[in-house]
């Protein structure tokens, strides 16, 4: 690929939407009983059913329901009150049944929205066109084998969602920003991993390009099963070169579907874009009309958690966290509870909100573990909070010495922990004067530049002093005494 100046690629609009499919943690497929579950062993979690044999009949699971309309209340879809199945027909050598059974026409979630913030943070509503259900395919492996590809069928049958975007997205990392609140509600409404590694979530991004003037979108290409973030944004920025490239030498956008080679981060066809009448769309005969009652989507509705956008919110306004800790806290399910629990017992928010974001995110990352397997309590760092607050430990002490301590140790609360330790504050200043007096008389030539106006050097002091005690002193209160130390002196 030539390169091409900014100045022409300014002339065009990049149009991005996406199809985003959420694998669903449902314990079984979507039309049997066979396990759902991740599994290393090929054709484990097979059946008459998954294998697509004649005469079998699928049943729908209705956890695949209740979960397609918890994404759809959340991402501000109308539910649909009937549904219908249809036979989406294709030939592929892991879709055993030669069909997927999917929604077309009545999709169970329609007409919906994302706000997501674009790359001058300003935010944009991305519409969701509809949320239909589906099952999946299995998979085919082709580097196992010398001579012939290996079929795995544990997926065919696992349960998915389809989560389609108008075509709304206008930069790469809008795109990134809109996947991403997905892949959040998704694990935060608890009916996906999110392991994208895995395959629980994927991606297939539609992408055109368009003079900015024009209003009728250009020919699309699509790109299928992009499986991060990072491999989602670098192949929507080769696209738009790509196709501007093409426009801009006189040739023609063929619509394709396109591979994406993550090594050299390149689209190469894959094959020509099917169209809706390629599918040859059909009722699905053996599955019934599914008609929901508003009761029941309210019953799911009343049991929808706060979700991230709300819980950030109320951070700002009611603890005064600012918005960077407030996003921070709130993009994950696990750690806004852990969050939401310590808060419970302390009054001090944006401390606990430090805690989390420091040293204990810190730790999280160094033993590669969620905040779900960490094992102090919110409880107990409130009183390792509360300790500080009182001006009975001194934080890099706490941080450093009693914290670390704390994960050892899951039977001593926080206050037995330092005092194990002998690392609380003395309350008595007999020995913190003697402590001052003792580095000041070791510095009396700092003393007097200290008087003459150069007032850094009490950074010097308080250094030593912390030294010599150990850490074990209030810090403000041992500045105060060294202040009024040194004009007495003057």
């Amino acid at each position: 690929m030539t390169l091409i100046s900014g100045h022409i690629l300014e002339k065009y609009e990049l149009v991005v939407g996406l199809e985003v499919h959420v694998q669903l943690s449902t314990a079984s497929k979507i039309f049997s009983g066979d396990s759902a579950t991740f599994s290393t062993y090929p054709n484990q979690h097979i059946s008459a059913i998954s294998l697509g044999l004649p005469g079998t009949l699928p049943k729908l699971n209705s956890k695949v329901v209740e979960y397609a309309i918890k994404m759809g209340l959340a991402t501000n879809c109308t539910i649909n009150l009937t549904n219908h199945f249809e036979r989406k027909n294709y030939f592929y050598a892991d879709l055993p049944k030669g069909y997927q059974t999917t929604q077309g026409a009545e999709p169970i979630c329609k007409d919906g929205y994302i706000d997501v913030k674009n790359a001058d943070q300003l935010q944009s509503r991305i519409r969701i066109n509809r949320i239909h259900m589906e099952d999946d395919a299995g998979k085919s492996i082709h580097d196992q084998d010398d001579f012939d590809s290996l079929i795995d069928l544990n997926r065919a049958g696992v349960p998915l969602i389809e989560i389609v975007s108008e075509p709304d997205l206008r930069s790469a990392q809008e795109a990134a920003a809109y996947l991403t609140e997905i892949r959040k509600l998704a694990k935060y409404l608890d009916i996906c991993d999110g392991n994208m590694e895995e395959g629980s979530i994927r991606c297939d991004a539609n992408i055109s390009v368009r003079l900015r003037s024009e209003k009728q979108y250009g020919n699309r290409c699509e790109v299928k099963n992009l499986n991060s973030i990072r491999n989602l944004q670098r192949a929507i920025d080769y696209e738009f070169i790509r196709q501007v490239e093409l426009i801009e030498a006189g040739k023609y956008i063929e619509q394709n579907t396109l591979n994406f080679d993550a090594i050299n981060g390149t689209t190469s066809p894959l094959r020509s874009k099917e169209m809706v009448n390629d599918y040859r769309y059909f009722p699905e005969p053996d599955l019934p009309a599914l008609v929901l009652s508003e009761s029941y989507i309210q019953k799911i509705k009343d049991n929808i958690p706060e979700l991230p956008a709300k819980k950030g919110e109320r951070y700002i306004s009611m603890l005064g966290l600012s918005e960077y800790d407030a996003l921070l806290l709130s993009s994950e399910r696990d750690i806004s509870v852990y969050f939401d629990d310590l808060i419970s017992h302390t009054p001090n928010y944006k401390a606990a909100a430090n805690w989390i974001i420091g040293p204990i995110k810190s730790y999280l990352n160094e033993k590669e573990i969620s905040i779900s397997d960490f094992v102090i309590k919110p409880i107990i760092l409130a009183e390792l909070i509360s300790l500080i607050d009182n001006g009975r430990l001194n934080y890099s002490v706490a941080a450093q010495k009693v914290f670390p301590a704390l994960i050892g140790n899951l039977v001593l609360s926080a206050e037995q922990t330092a005092l194990q330790l002998k690392v609380l504050i003395d309350t008595d200043d007999t020995d913190l004067i003697r402590i001052i007096d003792e580095v000041l008389n070791s510095y009396p030539d700092k003393v007097k530049e200290y008087q003459n106006g150069k007032k850094g050097v009490l950074g010097l002091f308080m250094g030593e002093i912390m030294k010599k005690s150990k850490g074990k002193i209030n810090p403000q209160s041992a500045s105060k005494l060294v202040i009024e130390k040194l004009e007495d002196k003057a």
